[in-house]
């Protein structure tokens, strides 16, 4: 009886001890992807295609959790949080990474690029793969890809067709210092707010306006508090995709190649769904009853320009002058 307890007793032991040893070993393959979007969103909805394909790429060896609408903290938490190893892969704005690499914000700035086919080259060119080597030289976190956020555009409650008549219009904007190219340009009063808080403040009037693409608007509800929207277009914007160091460390390089490739193939598809969708949503907004103005930007653009390589700038004149040369693309 004693040998028969003893061997039992021997046996639960070692099955303790494995489960021990097995429960690190399974805590390290689940990674964490922060983001400040919707569940309704594209990025979204593209970013939870991504991690099931990486968990079947890898024949279930990694889970991504992904953590929308700021639920790990705001944009700036998410970035913090890459170095700490508190998140392993983050969407965010390129001024926000901008923080620690100031070229790397060339993209985000206002009316950097001609159009949409002069951001889809960029975001294919050397230039870029420059940019973001240079970011990861400062943070060892790897910029792994970029996905088109959308025009950003003008919503408020008083109507705007020409630049002056931003003159003092109290406009939200991103917590990060390039937001505030555009209102400077044209006389407005920026105020950086973030971005979970933006609905509660244009209802309270803490502020008249702000700005995001069309997908954006109509996923946060911005339109419920806002009578105007004026297609600025004042910024071709796109989210980077960052994996942090410590994360990009662990894997073995045919799971870098792995989660690249599946990394790549989401930002194409989010792409392409936010292009649909922009066309599309005007006629949207309008049947919602609001005002949707298409103003002529060249005096906006006119009033920009100028700062492009002023003061606030974070990129030199031959970055400048490179991204500016490269050739728009047609797909």
């Amino acid at each position: 009886m004693f040998k028969s307890n003893g061997r039992a007793l021997l046996a639960a032991l070692v099955a303790v001890a494995a489960l021990a040893f097995a429960a690190p070993a399974t805590a390290q393959t689940k990674l964490k992807w922060a983001h400040v979007y919707e569940v309704s969103e594209p990025y979204h909805i593209w970013a939870v295609w991504a991690a099931d394909e990486f968990k079947k790429r890898t024949n279930g060896k990694y889970e991504i959790q992904v953590f929308p609408a700021s639920s790990l903290g705001k944009e700036t938490d998410i970035n913090e949080g890459l170095g700490l190893g508190t998140v392993d892969i983050i969407y965010t704005g390129q001024l926000f990474a901008g923080r620690s690499h100031g070229p790397l914000a060339i993209g985000g700035a206002p009316f950097m690029f001609r159009d949409y086919g002069h951001w889809n080259a960029f975001r294919r060119s050397s230039l870029f793969q420059e940019l973001a080597k240079g970011y990861e030289a400062k943070t060892k976190n790897i910029v792994v890809t970029l996905t088109y956020y959308g025009e950003r555009h003008t919503t408020s409650n008083k109507e705007i067709k020409k630049p002056e008549d931003m003159k003092g219009l109290k406009i939200r904007v991103p917590d990060a210092p390039l937001y505030r190219m555009f209102p400077k340009a044209v006389g407005a009063n920026s105020t950086p707010i973030a971005f979970a808080e933006v609905y509660l403040a244009l209802a309270s009037g803490t502020v008249d306006a702000q700005e995001n693409p069309l997908p954006t608007i109509q996923a946060k509800k911005f339109y419920e508090v806002q009578k105007f929207i004026t297609l600025t277009g004042h910024i071709t914007d796109a989210l980077l995709t960052i994996v942090g160091g410590p994360t990009w460390a662990k894997l073995t390089e045919a799971e870098r190649t792995t989660l690249s490739a599946v990394l790549k193939e989401a930002a194409d598809k989010c792409t392409a769904d936010i292009v649909k969708s922009e066309k599309d949503l005007v006629a949207w907004f309008r049947a919602q009853g609001k005002t949707v103005n298409a103003p002529d930007r060249k005096p906006f653009r006119d009033a920009v320009v100028p700062l492009h390589l002023s003061s606030d700038a974070t990129w030199d004149k031959g970055t400048y002058d490179r991204l500016q040369a490269i050739t728009s693309a047609t797909n």
